[in-house]
């Protein structure tokens, strides 16, 4: 039964968030609006099984919540760039970061002037044609054994990344239907005290 009802209120969350955004939907419980009252019902039911599943089933990081999402900034320039630091400082060009094409990997082919105790020479040669630092240049790319230690949400947020997908967006609150919610349930409160008294 626990299962049906957050199915239930997944789905209608699901639904109404496609009638409001053209992005693609979430699959994971993000925050406690997608499961509508389902939640506070469960708890003034006494079903504490109910509320310890739909708890469990809510993402555990508190800063994919909804309230959390803040907008980005943009950085300002700085004045001097890389070139013009060098030129003044009188540095050699700087070192590739990574390799332009696969001719470059026989660059690192020094095992022979190992063999012969010739590191000078792969320290000379290395000032003269600094040779490429990595193998790779992606600053987004994560090998796929990090991927697979992350949580289900991280996972999602990195594959819709590509995609300029938003998971989770910041929600407008409604303060008038929020106090009118509190009245209601103080009232609801007092119902209940003065019936069981």
């Amino acid at each position: 039964m626990t299962v049906d009802v957050v199915k239930q209120t997944l789905n209608h969350s699901v639904n109404s968030e496609v009638a409001a955004s053209e992005f693609s939907v979430p699959t994971t419980l993000l925050h406690e609006l997608q499961l509508g009252e389902q939640l506070n019902e469960s708890v003034h039911q006494a079903r504490r099984a109910d509320f310890s599943l739909m708890l469990a089933m809510l993402c555990d990081d508190v800063r994919e919540q909804s309230q959390f999402v803040l907008p980005q900034q943009e950085l300002t320039k700085t004045a001097l760039d890389s070139c013009a630091l060098r030129k003044q400082f009188e540095l050699p060009e700087q070192a590739p970061l990574a390799l332009k094409n696969l001719e470059q990997i026989n660059q690192y082919n020094q095992a022979q002037y190992v063999d012969e105790s010739k590191l000078t020479n792969i320290h000379l040669s290395n000032a003269m044609q600094p040779k490429p630092l990595a193998f790779r240049d992606d600053a987004q790319y994560i090998a796929s054994s990090i991927m697979e230690n992350t949580t289900l949400v991280c996972q999602e947020k990195h594959a819709n990344e590509k995609a300029d997908v938003v998971l989770n967006k910041r929600l407008a609150m409604d303060v008038n239907g929020w106090l009118k919610n509190i009245q209601t349930s103080l009232v609801k409160a007092r119902v209940v005290v003065d019936v069981a008294a």
